[in-house]
């Protein structure tokens, strides 16, 4: 059965299974619209968080950028994974203790404003639509490459897809359908990963693998794969390309914006019990290392393939250079797609891949006569492309497909529903139309969904970076924001509303100001996004570490100069705080 077919199959057959789910557990009040009915048994929420957690930014780009960075693109294991420790231990137990639906509701009756709850669902939307942006490029790129549909038709489908399931289901149907995502996205990625070790290094282990030596030599995978990037002119694989600094920074922002993620605190509200809550923490965390503890094999022997033996001869041949005549079946399908891409500059018939702006790149295009680096890869491709650039069966390839959809999908489903609660719930009934029905505000849910969805797609058509790059950017402003409001409005007795808005408005400002300058999102940029321009030498990617600082600092002045939080206030923060009674508190 050939390629196209298989795929059209394997990806059509877990649509029908997503969307089966959806019709089965559908969403009939707003209680199992938002959080489930809270009687998710905590296994399953696990594996639902593990899904909602690796995004297409984990599945699709991480591995993509550890391709391209080396140990460089490790920030984003070490910011992520510590995170979500950091969010089970600090935040989860004593949110689901309290018993809200969202974030926003637990910052207003916190901070005893209507003012910090709106401010809250300000940063919110912010955050969730920054995030999905990096989501819906991921189903694009799958879509465009596998459905052999350009990346606007592939973003529609995809936006379809996520309507039925997210807008009909609701949390409830998302749940479920990210269970099944999960097993789907987990088998699709380790299965080619135990291939590839296996082809390269005879060890069908990856994480062994990738310390193992090269099949048929005593060559070490990183020594081979050290050379072959130095002789091309780029840095050694296995060498730092970052500051300290800014590695610092970035692993920091990751992980305090991991906490204050929306869309992964909301799923510690969907099971029964505050137990229950740290036992899914456990779980999700068991599933999450599944994926991200292969994901630097991917990496690593997707930038071997790629660049070693991807071309004919490996890189020996005339330095790096390939013959356009022959280059191989995978290069010309995945060129459909745009995001990799060749430019005969000097019309010699060859494709140079070298690093242009080092000087022993420059000294091959001087030996050679080239006029510069004519091939263009997408890091977004590396996962997607490497079974094929490896020459796996069709099958596995088809599989890689349904795994990066599943991947993108289901992250891009929860924060869905993250926004169209913050709307229907937070500001709606909660502020500007308390007196609507429970069918009014489910179909204003609904309704909400699905605008978000149309401005999602939108964004993931003109994203401003790669996946893994906008996903940062949402991490930043979650750390800047709501992580500072959360973690003192459970911590700390003193600080009172103002010092709260204060701070999420300064933390949010200063992150979203910096990223703009530098990125551009929506505008061009006001300045070249190099380390030279950078803060402190620290990146957009890395800014909301500053911006966290920056709304402690704001909110804590803030408060010493204002009244104190009201005495109920208070017993209401030792409430959440104390474990006495914790497995009934406030399920009513």
């Amino acid at each position: 059965m050939d390629l196209q077919t298989l795929t059209y199959l394997v990806v059509g057959a877990t649509f029908a299974l997503y969307i089966g789910i959806a019709i089965w557990s559908r969403a009939a009040t707003t209680g199992e619209f938002y959080i489930a009915g809270k009687g998710v048994n905590p296994v399953a929420n696990g594996m639902a968080t593990g899904a909602d957690w690796m995004s297409a930014a984990s599945f699709i780009s991480m591995a993509g950028l550890i391709a391209f960075l080396g140990y460089g693109g490790s920030v984003y294991l070490m910011g992520w994974t510590g995170g979500y420790v950091l969010l089970a231990m600090l935040l989860a137990p004593y949110l689901r203790k309290y018993g809200k639906f969202t974030v926003p509701e637990f910052i207003g009756d916190r901070y005893y404003s209507q003012t910090a709850r709106a401010v809250a669902v300000i940063c919110l939307i912010f955050i969730s639509f920054t995030y999905v942006a990096g989501q819906m490029r991921g189903v694009g790129i799958v879509f465009s490459r596998f459905l052999e549909v350009d990346l606007l038709t592939g973003l529609i489908i995809g936006m379809g897809v996520v309507f039925v399931y997210a807008v009909l289901g609701g949390m409830k149907g998302i749940t479920y359908t990210q269970v099944a995502q999960y097993v789907v996205l987990i088998t699709a990625y380790i299965i080619p990963a135990i291939f590839i070790s296996f082809q390269i290094t005879g060890n069908p282990i990856p994480q062994l693998g990738l310390g193992s030596t090269i099949s048929g030599t005593d060559v070490y995978l990183f020594d081979r794969l050290d050379q072959v990037v130095t002789d091309l002119g780029f840095n050694e694989y296995t060498a730092g390309g970052k500051s300290a600094i800014d590695i610092f920074a970035i692993t920091a922002a990751l992980m305090v914006g991991t906490a204050g993620l929306p869309h992964v605190i909301v799923r510690f509200f969907t099971v029964p019990r505050v137990r229950d809550a740290r036992s899914s923490a456990g779980w999700a965390l068991f599933f999450i290392a599944l994926l991200y503890t292969v994901a630097p094999a991917v990496g690593a022997m997707a930038r071997y393939n790629l660049t070693a033996t991807a071309w004919p001869g490996g890189v020996a041949t005339a330095e790096g250079a390939m013959s356009i005549e022959d280059r191989p079946d995978w290069m010309k399908r995945w060129e459909q797609t745009g995001l990799i891409r060749f430019e005969d500059k000097n019309g010699d018939g060859l494709i140079q891949y070298y690093n242009e702006a080092s000087p022993s790149g420059q000294a091959l295009a001087a030996q050679h006569g080239w006029a510069g680096n004519e091939l263009r890869v997408d890091n977004d491709i590396m996962v997607l492309a490497n079974p094929e650039i490896a020459g796996l069966p069709n099958w596995v390839i088809a599989l890689v497909a349904a795994g990066g959809i599943a991947a993108a999908l289901s992250t891009a489903a929860g924060l869905l529903l993250v926004i169209s609660s913050a709307i229907s719930h937070d500001l709606l009934k909660s502020m500007i139309a308390r007196n609507i029905t429970e069918k009014q505000e489910l179909m204003a849910g609904r309704t909400a969904a699905a605008v978000a969805i149309l401005i999602a797609g939108y964004l993931g058509y003109n994203p401003p970076g790669f996946v893994a790059e906008v996903v940062a950017f949402a991490f930043g402003l979650a750390a800047s924001s709501l992580f500072p409001a959360i973690m003192m409005g459970i911590f700390s007795k003193t600080v009172n509303r103002e010092g709260a808005i204060a701070g999420m408005i300064a933390g949010l400002a200063f992150t979203m100001g910096y990223i703009l300058y530098f990125k551009g999102i929506f505008i061009t940029p006001l300045a070249a996004n190099i380390p030279e321009n950078w803060l402190f030498g620290i990146s957009p990617e890395g800014i909301g570490f500053v911006g966290m600082i920056i709304n402690f600092a704001v909110a804590y002045g803030v408060s010493k100069v204002t009244a104190p939080p009201p005495a109920r206030i208070q017993e209401l923060i030792e409430s959440i705080r104390s474990p006495r009674g914790a497995g009934a508190a406030i399920d009513h």
